[in-house]
């Protein structure tokens, strides 16, 4: 149900009505009751607080979301989502409906010596335990909303490139959102950990089907070791009718380099929460965006970048389309510590 009532959807109340859909593997349930408690003490961002105060958060006030479930993939065949497919072959693929793992949608996914390609409910085998620790190791609760996912994590990918290998073809992790009688809240949560020398690209796309409405509240977090490589291209092209949030953090040793396109063309309301930290000399980062807003939209970008030790190298680019009624944020922050001499960082907006 949606309106503008006095009573609306509050953190509390969807962990309180998350407890009656299926759990997210056991392996998780410290970490989502920890999530949990913190998630329910923690108010929903205002106008007051500097970071949120050109995005509002009215729509989780006005509209009663619930919790997603598996029901939206059970008849879901490839040819429904064929206009979203990479060519056959080109890449490796895992497809989320509604927050949850469609296995029978994803493809190429086969085991590879040094490389680990799995969901977070283990539908590829058991997750390893490496992956295990590091869950939860970089995202910071800034906010509710992260506190949120961590408690009620549906779903996600879980990507481990180990030393010195490479990925042959890029993993694509689609999302896709089937519109349901009630709006729902999914918390897609995605792990990507490219250990020193190994070289992958990672496909992150978010797309729906018909125009219902619904909030994906994304956590997701990288690490790339020394030496190593990452490709992350990220697209949104949702509903019109959808709200989308992104909490992408970015964890970078000695001499990694990480390229990021990120590209904003849907929603009504999305935002992206991107933190990325240099801990480790040499490393390189190149971020680069397009948000797109037009018919009452609203995109908004936040970037982090801190640079904690010398001789690292940031760029990053960022442009907006608007058009009608639309509206674009942009925030961005490079942080420079004391002793991080050699410091190569530049910003266009």
């Amino acid at each position: 149900m949606t309106g503008t009532q006095a009573t609306g959807t509050r953190p509390a109340e969807l962990i309180e009505a998350a407890a009656v859909v299926a759990a997210g593997p056991d392996w998780t349930a410290d970490l989502r009751a920890r999530a949990a408690a913190a998630a329910a003490e923690m108010p929903l961002p205002d106008r007051k607080q500097e970071a949120w105060r050109y995005t509002p958060v009215r729509f989780l006030e006005e509209t009663q979301f619930v919790p997603s479930t598996t029901a939206a993939f059970e008849a879901l065949q490839l040819s429904d989502i064929d206009e979203f497919l990479l060519p056959e072959g080109e890449t490796a693929r895992l497809v989320f409906v509604n927050g949850y793992l469609a296995s029978s949608l994803c493809s190429g996914i086969e085991p590879q010596n040094g490389i680990v390609v799995n969901s977070l409910g283990g539908r590829f085998g058991s997750v390893d335990d490496d992956l295990r620790q590091r869950l939860d190791s970089l995202a910071e609760k800034r906010h509710v909303f992260a506190a949120m996912n961590s408690a009620l994590m549906s779903d996600g990918a879980m990507i481990h490139v180990r030393s010195d290998r490479v990925l042959e073809k890029p993993i694509e992790v689609l999302h896709i959102s089937v519109g349901t009688e009630e709006p729902v809240i999914c918390h897609p949560r995605h792990l990507i950990v490219v250990e020193a020398g190994g070289q992958a690209d990672v496909i992150e796309r978010y797309a729906s089907l018909g125009e219902g409405r619904y909030f994906n509240n994304a956590i997701i977090e990288v690490s790339v070791g020394a030496g190593a490589r990452l490709g992350h291209c990220r697209v949104q092209q949702e509903s019109a009718a959808a709200q989308h949030l992104s909490d992408l953090h970015v964890h970078l040793d000695a001499g990694a380099h990480y390229k990021l396109a990120n590209i904003g063309l849907g929603g009504s309301w999305s935002r992206t929460d991107l933190r990325l930290v240099f801990a480790g000399e040499a490393g390189e980062a190149e971020l680069d965006g397009l948000m797109l807003a037009r018919d009452r939209q609203l995109n908004d970008v936040h970037l982090d970048i801190q640079h904690n030790v010398p001789g690292c190298t940031s760029r990053e680019t960022f442009r907006g389309v608007l058009d009608g009624r639309g509206k674009v944020v942009f925030d961005g922050r490079i942080l420079v510590a004391k002793d991080a001499q050699k410091t190569d960082a530049a910003l266009s907006n």
